[in-house]
């Protein structure tokens, strides 16, 4: 069995910044590409970073310059560090995992919430 969680979220005011934490545990083999999705109410899920195993990243456009994803693979972790948030940041942020167990699992946690106010 795989399990992600997902740490960091919270309540942060327009401009500010939060660090998001996934960590992967289990009978893990190999972690290949790791997500950070997000939803918002009444939209769908979409994804916001993602990384490969080499190191490879992608960013969703309205969060590049803003948003770093990064991991360690060592600690089968992904970060997300979020900066200058905001209003339309708010969401429920998810991680997701390609994760061998031997057999290959899409494994996702159970999300963090997000919310930039003032």
């Amino acid at each position: 069995q795989v399990q992600l969680v997902e740490s960091g979220g919270g309540l942060v005011q327009p401009g500010g910044s939060l660090r998001l934490i996934c960590a992967a545990s289990g009978s893990i083999v190999k972690i290949n590409s790791m997500r950070w999705y997000r939803q918002a109410p009444g939209k769908q899920r979409e994804l916001v970073a993602a990384i490969t195993s080499g190191g490879s990243t992608h960013y969703l456009n309205s969060v590049k310059g803003r948003f770093t994803i990064s991991r360690d693979s060592a600690k089968n972790t992904v970060y997300l560090q979020m900066n200058s948030l905001k209003p339309e940041d708010t969401a429920v942020y998810y991680c997701n995992a390609d994760i061998e167990t031997p057999a290959w699992n899409n494994s996702w946690g159970q999300g963090t919430q997000v919310t930039v106010s003032s």
